[in-house]
Formats: structure tokens, sequence, C-alpha cells
């Protein structure tokens, strides 16, 4: 694998800096429409977006197998459908900038995934170390409050849960055969619009359009931080490997709470930020070599 180029650098801070703003802009989609509307409208624009650009370059279909067949609706489900109404249904009450943290524990939530369903990669001591301290930082990014206040918990527990989606995602990802990556992306997408399009038909039904901001932070969500980061990381994981991608674990928490801050005038507990600290530092530890 090549050393990252100055282009690689550059897009690796886009791509931090577009899935760090996903957050602020699914909650201006929610000012005017429902969870489930969002997370579907979100993965049916990218998937058609990303099936169109498969029509155009037609890379080679891959041998039908058994472990294909089940890895991708299973990858579908976790990196695209379940995690995505996660967010959105959480996100009616939390701040954005507390489920862009969330997102900082998805390599720690990996590490004993790993362990467990990946051949060779054994949970050392350090590592457990680092697994210990980011959970740590998971409790008191939940905080005591949340057990107390009515109706606190389960949202910081959603934002949690689409974390552990994209770790079960990554896990499966690993193991499923080979196959071109955007056709990955396409097909996890499809299948992700396949299981959100019923339910959200019987839960919020056909959504009827909202002039302004809302509609445009779907339009946004599904061409952007879905469809064209897709194709993003697709590029940087050919140039400078997947262990360069990983960069963006550590961009993600800090520009959420930049946009949900600056742009939204969320406020954050100081707690927070000791949550992020040690989330990150399990982070670093783990990578260290």
């Amino acid at each position: 694998m090549q050393e990252p180029t100055l282009r690689d650098w550059l897009s690796i801070g886009l791509l931090g800096l577009i899935w760090g703003a996903t957050f602020m802009v699914i909650a201006v989609a929610l000012r005017g429409y429902g969870p489930l509307t969002v997370a579907t409208a979100r993965t049916a624009l990218g998937a058609v977006t990303l099936i169109g650009i498969l029509a155009l370059r037609r890379p080679p279909l891959p041998q039908v197998t058994a472990p294909l067949v089940v890895a991708l609706p299973v990858i579908g489900l976790f990196s695209t459908a379940v995690p995505f109404f996660l967010l959105s249904w959480g996100q009616q009450y939390v701040a954005s900038a507390f489920a862009g943290l969330s997102m900082a524990a998805v390599p720690l939530f990996v590490l004993p995934l790993a362990h467990l369903f990946v051949p060779g990669e054994r949970l050392s001591w350090r590592r457990a170390s680092a697994f210990l301290a980011g959970f740590l930082g998971v409790v008191v990014l939940t905080g005591p409050e949340a057990l107390e206040a009515q109706g606190a918990l389960m949202p910081r527990l959603a934002c949690l849960g689409a974390a552990l989606c994209y770790a079960i995602s990554a896990i499966v990802t690993r193991r499923c055969p080979a196959i071109d990556p955007v056709l990955l992306a396409a097909t996890s997408l499809t299948a992700g619009a396949l299981a959100l399009i019923p339910a959200m038909l019987a839960v919020e039904g056909l959504p009827h359009p909202v002039s302004g901001l809302p509609s445009l932070a779907i339009i946004l969500l599904g061409l952007v931080p879905t469809a064209f980061a897709a194709l993003l990381r697709v590029q940087l994981i050919r140039g400078a490997g997947p262990g360069f991608m990983t960069l963006t674990n550590y961009q993600v928490p800090l520009w959420s709470v930049a946009f949900g801050t600056l742009v939204l005038g969320e406020t954050l507990s100081p707690r927070f930020f000791l949550a992020l600290g040690l989330i990150l530092g399990g982070l670093a530890l783990a990578r260290r070599h």
C-alpha cells in the first residue's frame, strides 16, 4: 500500500467534515419529517445515486455464493437501515453533538467483536485496556441522569446502538467475500431501503414534501454523506489503505460538536468532553503498535 498523498490527506479531512456535519443535517431534516422518513429518504436516494453510477461503470458481477447472499442483507441492515433509523429517532431527543460523540465508540465496539468473529484478531491486554477505557467513556457519555430523567436513557442508548450497528457491519464486511466496493455500497443501501420503505409507509405514511430547509437537508443526506462519501471512502481505502480510514474516527465527534454548538446553538455538559477524551484515548491505545 502506497504512502498517503496530499490528495489522500485532503480527502480524509473532507470525509471527516462530511460525516461530522451529518448529525446537524439530520437535526434540520427532523424539523419537517419523521425519523423513519428521514432514514428511508436518505437510504433510498443514496441507493439510486450509486445504482446510477454502477450503470455507468459496469463492474464485473461477483460469483453468487451462500456466504455472499447471507452477508449482503446483513451489511445493508446494520450499515444503513437500523443505524440510520436509530440516529434519526434518537436525535429527536438528544443534541446532534451527542449523536456525533457516540460514533467515537464504533472502533472500540469492533475490538471485542473482532476477537470473537475474525480469525487472528485476538483481544490482547493492550486492546482489552483500550476497550475498558473506551467503555468507561461510553458510561460517562450516557450519564447517571439518564437513569433518573424519564425518557432520557433510550434516546442516548439509540445513538450508541447505532454505533454498535456500524461495528457489526464492519465485522461482517471484513468476512464478506470479495466484491466491488461501489457495488457493495449500492447493494447495502438498496437492502436498507427495501427494509425501511414498508416500515415508513406503515408507521408514518407517504411523506408530504415540506418546503424549506428540511427537504434540502434530506436531499443533502442522500447525496453527500451517503452516496458521495461512500465513493470517497472507496477511493481512500484503495489508495491509502483501510488503516488510514480510521483517522475519521477522531474527526467525526469533533466536527459534530463544532457544528452542533456553533450552528445549532447546542450546549454540552463538560462531562461529554471527558467522555470524548476517554473514548479517543482508548482508540489511540488500541492503534498503538
